[in-house]
């Protein structure tokens, strides 16, 4: 930072050679998971709108909670595989008749599975907290296996459509065997505004509601591990902190800057023609 002007110690030459603790990530990937025809439980509530109503539209999605599970596999030392499930929230619009809609909400399970190289690592690591007494017991941050620590970053899940079936004996839908109310974490269901309905004995001619979803996700697999990187010492920044003048609100909105790339439609990609014989047309081979 060019603000920065005033190195702590004001010595000529402040840089060295340190050790830093962090992670390290010792395998990753990326994907693009397309989830067809998932089940979506609603409440009660939902289940009766959804029997009166023949247009349905998803307004929102959302993952609200993610579980991730690691288990070593056999005979290959140092390889996880990793098993992901995702909680997404639903937001539903749909037409009851009379130029009138409704709003339910639903919830959907998503698994994925992926192998990754976590690497092995034979040591116990335990970790002192800033509250422990002399009689305290260190707080131990390795688990079973001593198995890495998996990292999931992905996006809002992309609503591909959304459908209305009819219950049949043989239900092609797909609900990662996550169907009982007491398989649902505390915190997926407390985000619904009305208790879920898994009642599927009622029989009849009910209705059941499934969605496809399309996830972009990377996953990465980390261990504790210490490196040596030249460093700077801490310079204090010259720049004082403006406050905020509160009677004045539009003095502050008038020296922000015009936000062009919002009002900029993105180009669209380029598709170069191919010959005959596969290859790009102004491409050298």
């Amino acid at each position: 930072m060019a603000e920065n002007k005033f190195p702590c110690g004001f010595s000529g030459n402040s840089r060295e050679t340190v050790c830093i603790d962090t992670n390290r990530v010792l395998d990753s990937c990326r994907d693009r998971d397309c989830f067809e025809r998932v089940r979506v439980y609603l409440s009660c509530y939902g289940n009766e709108v959804l029997e009166h109503t023949g247009m349905i539209r998803t307004k929102s999605a959302k993952i609200v909670w993610t579980n991730i599970n690691i288990d070593p596999i056999q005979f290959n030392n140092g390889f996880y595989a990793l098993t992901i499930r995702f909680y997404v929230k639903l937001c539903f619009e749909a037409c009851v008749g009379g130029g009138h809609s409704q709003e339910l909400e639903g919830i959907a399970v998503l698994e994925k599975r992926v192998v990754l190289f976590g690497g092995e690592n034979n040591v116990s690591i335990f970790k002192s907290q800033a509250c422990d007494s002399f009689c305290a017991l260190p707080q131990p941050i390795s688990c079973e296996h001593n198995a890495p620590t998996a990292y999931v970053e992905v996006v809002s899940p992309v609503v591909l459509d959304t459908k209305i079936v009819e219950k049949v004996a043989d239900c092609n839908c797909k609900c990662c065997c996550c169907c009982q109310e007491n398989d649902l974490p505390e915190t997926v269901l407390s985000c619904m505004n009305e208790p879920l309905d898994f009642d599927d004995d009622d029989g009849g001619g009910r209705r059941y509601l499934t969605v496809s979803l399309g996830i972009f996700s990377i996953v990465r697999l980390v261990r504790p591990t210490q490196l040596l990187v030249q460093a700077t010492e801490y310079c204090i920044p010259e720049k004082e902190c403006t406050p905020v003048e509160e009677n004045d609100p539009c003095r502050v909105f008038r020296s922000m800057p015009f936000p062009v790339n919002e009002f900029c439609a993105a180009n669209a990609p380029l598709h170069q023609a191919t010959d005959a014989h596969g290859s790009r047309c102004g491409c050298g081979s």
